[in-house]
């Protein structure tokens, strides 16, 4: 009969964690060993543990290969066009159809990497932390692009990110949500969602919603007038905004607080058992996972390689509006949108297709209600410090849009029920939009938006 062989002089796996005795675990909150076999580290979830320590270059790449879930992979494919992005930055500069397509292209993988190591990252954690956390990693990318716009193009940047943050919103609620109804629907008669999730998430949407069209109204409610010229005007838009921005991010500290503090409870109980209903649950937490510092690497790598691909973006969008006639609403509202948004959709969409509906909800209402109450409010006090007169006077066109989804989609949150029919449709006005959209044209010389009119 064999001796087995200490593992710190002969074994060479990553997996170092070695089985211990019941009386030298001093940590009675986790489970000795998780589902896998591992050994818990103190402070790790056990769904999260990897059973390795520090970083493993092979299995670093393998499991990122993998990814989280099929689609997810296959995004993976992509990745050829984030080296070609940067080739051809460097050596044809004037490229800049290309470069910008490449560029476009590249933004997908490398976001999904944001949205892969954030969800490894989040195994780690408490539930409801964990989402949280997800949620922000997946408004990483957009904040990204919003400050490159802004730092890059300055006042004539304020037109699409005005129009990015609307279509954020609008992609999050129509067609991402359209696409979870869709094919969770397809696999089940319906799907039903908690109404803690669903209805504290579109309230806030609404109040949001409200919130942003405030400065739009004020401004149209009074253009015009022979007393108040335009340029008083705007400035005095531009004042409401900044006012209105520091209203929201205070409003966006009660929701975080509400949500992981004082009724967290709520939350974990209705994510727990979401976790319970998965269909793919023994096969998710069979996968070989990421370690903390695996985690931490990646998303390193994949915020640098969206910054890199977000400045290649903002560098060619003057050459695609004045030479390729593409309008700053379908740029802003359509294209930016789905590229920035990519890995928190598919991560959405694989969690409705698994019957995970609250999970889903809660990233694509927290991803919304993130863009509202933070991240808008964060751009218009970047172009505050950057001397930018960056307005939340959207579009009209934009604007009633966005009150109409959120009306649209609260109404079918209401009975806390779901199937493929109600998804196909948020999907078709969404398609709608995005043709309206194509055709709206940009604003005359001399009708500038408010970023680039004002003059204090």
């Amino acid at each position: 009969m064999t001796t087995p062989r200490r593992a710190s002089q002969q074994s060479t796996s990553p997996y170092t964690h070695e089985p211990k005795p019941q009386q030298e675990r001093e940590d009675g909150n986790l489970p000795q060993y998780n589902s896998n076999g591992h050994v818990v580290t103190r402070g790790i979830q056990p769904n999260g543990e990897s059973g390795r320590q520090w970083f493993h270059p092979y299995h670093f790449l393998r499991v990122c290969w993998a990814s989280s879930c099929t689609a997810s992979k296959y995004v993976n494919v992509l990745w050829p066009f984030v080296p070609a992005a940067i080739a051809l930055h460097f050596a044809r500069p004037e490229q800049h159809l290309w470069i910008f397509i490449l560029s476009y292209v590249a933004m997908v993988p490398s976001a999904n990497l944001i949205g892969f190591a954030g969800q490894e990252l989040a195994r780690k954690l408490p539930t409801v932390l964990g989402v949280v956390l997800e949620t922000t990693l997946g408004s990483l990318v957009e904040m990204i692009l919003f400050i490159v716009l802004l730092v890059n193009q300055g006042a004539q940047g304020v037109p699409v990110v005005q129009a990015a943050i609307l279509g954020s919103i609008l992609a999050n609620l129509l067609l991402c949500m359209g696409l979870c109804f869709f094919f969770g629907g397809l696999r089940r008669h319906e799907q039903q969602f908690h109404d803690v999730v669903s209805d504290t998430g579109s309230n806030l949407m609404l109040v949001a919603g409200m919130a942003l069209v405030i400065p739009v109204t004020y401004a149209n409610a009074l253009r015009g007038r022979e007393n108040l010229s335009t340029n008083q005007l705007e400035l005095e838009v531009v004042k409401i905004s900044r006012a209105t921005a520091i209203v929201l991010v205070l409003a966006f500290a009660v929701y975080t607080f509400f949500q992981m503090k004082s009724h967290h409870g709520f939350y974990d109980d209705i994510l727990e058992q979401d976790e319970q209903n998965d269909v793919d649950r023994h096969r998710d937490l069979a996968k070989p996972k990421l370690t903390l510092t695996e985690s931490v690497i990646a998303l390193a790598l994949a915020i640098t390689f969206v910054s890199m691909m977000a400045v290649f973006l903002v560098e060619n969008i003057d050459y695609m509006i004045h030479h390729r006639h593409i309008s700053d609403s379908f740029l802003g509202l359509i294209l930016v949108p789905l590229v920035e948004k990519a890995a928190e959709h598919i991560t959405a969409i694989d969690e409705a297709w698994d019957n995970q509906m609250n999970f889903a909800l809660s990233h694509i209402l927290g991803a919304s209600i993130q863009t509202a109450l933070l991240n808008t409010p964060l751009a218009v006090i970047v172009g505050w410090g950057l001397d930018i007169h960056m307005s939340m006077n959207f579009e009209m066109f934009d604007a009633v849009v966005l009150i109409l989804a959120i009306l649209v989609v609260g109404q079918f949150l209401r009975d806390g029920k779901s199937n493929y029919l109600e998804g196909a449709l948020c999907f078709f006005v969404y398609v709608l939009i995005a043709v309206a959209a194509f055709y709206y044209p940009n604003p005359v010389e001399g009708h500038e938006t408010a970023g680039s009119s004002v003059s204090e």
